[in-house]
């Protein structure tokens, strides 16, 4: 491992950290984009287990692009409904190395409203 790490890296093991600390023992909302499409997934850190996944490159989604804010709200209402599903509704967010900005940020408040607390 690099001595020097990228700010990205930084940025990521510092949101990492933070979210250890504050799990207590709820599930981990894991959000990532690429320059194309966005994914989300619930993540149960403890049994190592993705319990929830969803992501622009679905069928259901794919008439949008998944480069946008409708795609991440699109997103993030799905996973919360199959969160809900499944009988989770507390959960932490992970953003990753990714700003709290534009379409993470979209999928977060669509992932609220669509009844997951966080």
């Amino acid at each position: 491992m690099a001595k020097f790490k990228s700010p990205t890296d930084r940025r990521k093991a510092r949101n990492r950290r933070s979210i250890k600390a504050a799990a207590k023992g709820r599930v981990r909302l894991s959000v990532h984009r690429s320059s194309m499409h966005i994914y989300a997934q619930i993540i149960d850190d403890e049994k190592g287990t993705t319990i929830v996944a969803a992501s622009s490159m679905e069928k259901t989604l794919r008439e949008k692009s998944g480069a946008n804010v409708d795609a991440a709200k699109a997103v993030g209402k799905l996973v919360a409904e199959r969160a809900l599903q499944k009988g989770v509704k507390d959960v932490i967010f992970d953003r990753g190395r990714f700003l709290y900005h534009g379409r993470i940020k979209a999928l977060a408040e669509a992932a609220r409203e669509g009844g997951l607390n966080f």
